[in-house]
């Protein structure tokens, strides 16, 4: 599989197959394609489509494969933003947010990825309920904003205001952590939540997180009243 990214901050991914070689995506995310790839579409069980429903991934997976001669299947990304990629191996894992996922090689599992200390998670947000991505493989990931990687080292904290952690390595542990002070969170103006990311591993953050997009378009819609 090759692939190139391209388009600066609307950004799209061509992958370039072998034949008979696949990837497989979530229902819509295809943008264009060579007339001999080959779709397929599958929902993985009832195990797997109930944890993409309580994830927020659609329920069902497509599958495209070049048949007959080598072929070209793109993804471009739904917002503003960046399009990475990232190599999957055993004991390689990555845990990233739950629109992040773009497409991926055949041998790369998707699964739910929940919070420890599900109290805080539920009024944590968006962090409460991440996927996660294992096996072996490639997959493309889509983040709001510009990317911004941090590598933190054994017991280093990263806090982090939620909605901005893109992915974090297998290796870090994250948890949802109230702000403290009553008069922080009258008057802060930053939540009642932050996000804590813990080493060793590798931080990306993305710099213009959809939640906080959408708040201030809010603030200039008219309304209703």
């Amino acid at each position: 599989m090759k692939y190139r990214i391209e388009g600066g901050n609307l950004p799209v991914v061509e992958v370039l197959l072998e034949p008979n070689e696949s990837i497989k995506c979530e229902g819509g995310a295809m943008s264009w394609m060579t007339s001999n790839m080959k779709m397929e579409t599958s929902g993985g069980g009832l195990g797997k489509m109930f944890s993409k429903m309580i994830s927020g991934e659609k329920l069902f997976q497509n599958t495209y494969t070049a048949v007959g001669a080598p072929g070209e299947i793109a993804f471009a990304s739904s917002f503003p933003g960046s399009i990475i990629a990232v190599e999957i191996e055993p004991g390689r894992e990555i845990i990233c947010q739950k629109s992040a996922y773009l497409a991926a090689s055949e041998g790369v599992e998707l699964s739910v990825f929940f919070q420890k200390k599900l109290g805080s998670g539920f009024f944590g947000g968006e962090g409460f309920i991440m996927q996660r991505l294992s096996g072996r493989g490639i997959a493309f990931l889509e983040i709001d904003g510009s990317v911004v990687e941090k590598n933190l080292l054994p017991g280093e904290r990263l806090i982090v205001d939620t909605g901005y952690v893109s992915m974090i390595d297998g290796s870090c542990s994250i948890e949802i952590e109230s702000v403290k002070g009553v008069k922080n969170v009258l008057v802060g103006g930053e939540g009642l939540f932050n996000t804590v990311v813990t080493g060793p591993g590798r931080v990306v953050l993305q710099t213009m997180p959809i939640s906080k997009t959408v708040g201030v378009i809010k603030r200039y819609m008219p309304s209703n009243d």
